[in-house]
């Protein structure tokens, strides 16, 4: 075995050459390389790797080694100078990196346990297959800035101007370019104003002035539909998402509430925290 020796500034750095090694032979206890003594191992590299982006992780195997390794001995190089100089602050925020890194590894995991199969099944059943059909509406309407001018879009609609048309000169969104339809949607995804007039409407009806938040409406309703329950593969991913959220909300509730958790706050202003001095320079 060769060892040649490099030079970070002025740290001293090992690095051990040999014949490959085959993978059977190598743990997470592997040394890769040490700079002054501190040793870089293939488990710091595989931690290392884990945590970049994908589009990074996705590089040739050999361009992604020898990155990882170059990057650990120069933050281990300075990692030592950062160490002679610990401040209360660096203290501090380690120990809340330090906090977030686990909890976040217990919440991870609790995530990816939370997902089965007849979970998602009974989700589903519970979610769509049971529940009654809705209605979605297909509608377009011409937006505008004032009721004056809502009211004379809807005196030309009356007078046998065409809605599509007309929503393409004065309508003042971004459904305008397509006559103002505005597609298929629910009453609950539109403001209360808007959605209560779509309620009200049968195909074909034309109202207005609505007003909402955004302006002032003139709305056609084109047509309208009852829904059926999508497929179970339709929304998996929503399904899965939603164990996942709900595993992790019930994780950590019950660990606060088995905690022994003393708060020692009474009297204290909470702007102290702007305080830049708390931690020192």
């Amino acid at each position: 075995m060769s060892i040649v020796t490099k030079f970070l500034g002025a740290t001293a750095l090992t690095l051990a050459f040999a014949a490959p090694i085959r993978a059977a032979d190598l743990t997470a206890d592997s040394v890769m390389a040490t700079v002054n003594g501190i040793e870089i191992t293939l488990g710091h590299m595989a931690a290392a790797r884990d945590s970049l982006p994908a589009e990074y992780q996705s590089l040739p195997d050999d361009v992604l080694f020898n990155g990882i390794l170059e990057q650990l001995i120069q933050q281990t190089a300075l990692s030592e100078i950062g160490a002679a100089k610990m401040t209360k602050r660096d203290q501090m925020m380690l120990e809340v990196d330090r906090r977030a890194y686990l909890a976040g590894a217990v919440l991870g995991q609790t995530a990816k346990t939370a997902v089965t199969e007849e979970g998602v099944k009974t989700a589903y059943e519970t979610k769509y297959a049971a529940a009654e059909p809705t209605r979605e509406y297909n509608a377009a309407h011409i937006i505008v800035a004032t009721e004056d001018e809502a009211k004379a879009v809807k005196a030309d609609l009356d007078g046998g101007a065409d809605f599509a048309e007309t929503a393409k000169l004065k309508s003042t969104d971004g459904a305008a370019a397509g006559g103002g339809d505005l597609g298929w949607f629910s009453l609950q995804s539109m403001v209360k104003p808007f959605g209560d007039a779509v309620a009200a409407m049968k195909p074909g009806d034309v109202v207005g002035p609505v007003q909402t938040e955004y302006g002032w409406h003139i709305i056609k309703l084109i047509d309208s539909r009852l829904t059926e329950a999508p497929s179970i593969e339709d929304v998996r991913a929503e399904l899965e998402g939603d164990l996942r959220a709900s595993a992790v909300e019930s994780r950590v509730n019950d660990v606060v509430a088995k905690a022994n958790v003393q708060k020692q706050t009474d009297g204290i202003d909470p702007a102290i925290l702007k305080d830049t001095t708390i931690l020192g320079n």
